[in-house]
This record gives C-alpha cells, structure tokens and sequence, in this order.
C-alpha cells in the first residue's frame, strides 16, 4: 500500500485549493488547505511531507513564504505555482530549493508527476 503523505495547499483562489485538493487526495495524500500564507504560517499542527503554493498571494506571497520557512529551518519539499510566471522569480525560488515551477493552470498528471517527485514516490492520476 503506498504511504499517506501530508500536504499543505497554500493558494487565494477557493477553486484552485478544491481543485487541488481533490487531485491530491485522489493520489491517496492526507491534504490540508490554507487561503493564505499567513493563516499555514499560523498553523501549529504537524509540518506537511510537501508544500504547494501559489506564488501571487495578498499580503505575503509564495517568494516570501518560502523564505520565512526557510529562515525557520524548514526542509520539506515545496511546488510553487504561479499564473504569472517569471525567470528571475523561478531562478531564485529554485536556487533555494523549490522542487518545481509550474504554470497555471497546472495539468494534473504533471502535478501528480511533480509531487510523486518531491516525495520520491511514483504517481498515476
């Protein structure tokens, strides 16, 4: 039986979160969601096994999210996506570690790839 990860799903947009959600939990991953950076950094349960996140956000976005967590000693695997990609953004969240940068709207398959990745399992959607 393949393991039960925790994944926290950090992004503003309700249908994104559901959308989300719905695939990851399809892939058999417990999931938790957050309409914000500030409200997961709020969050005193367990730290996830992997973090999605958008990167445009109100008052704290994905860039500023990661560094916090980062600076707070965090390890686990991050996904950032964004529906405003740029290179300078994409190199600087993977030079610290992002395991990936996708576009929205982001294809299923290639999130369940993306996450199977950062766990180091293998997924099918």
């Amino acid at each position: 039986m393949k393991p039960i990860h925790r994944i926290a799903i950090v992004d503003d947009d309700d249908g994104v979160r559901q959308s989300l959600s719905s695939l990851v939990r399809a892939l058999g991953h417990e999931v938790r969601t957050y309409p914000s950076a500030t409200a997961f950094l709020a969050d005193d349960g367990d730290a996830p096994d992997c973090l999605l996140t958008d990167i445009q956000m109100p008052q704290m976005d994905g860039d500023q999210l990661q560094a916090e967590l980062l600076a707070r000693g965090c390890t686990y695997p991050m996904i950032f996506m964004t529906g405003f990609p740029n290179e300078a953004l994409r190199a600087r969240v993977m030079a610290r570690g992002a395991r990936a940068f996708l576009v929205k709207p982001v294809d299923g398959d290639a999130m369940a790839r993306c996450l199977g990745e950062a766990l180091g399992i293998h997924t099918s959607v």
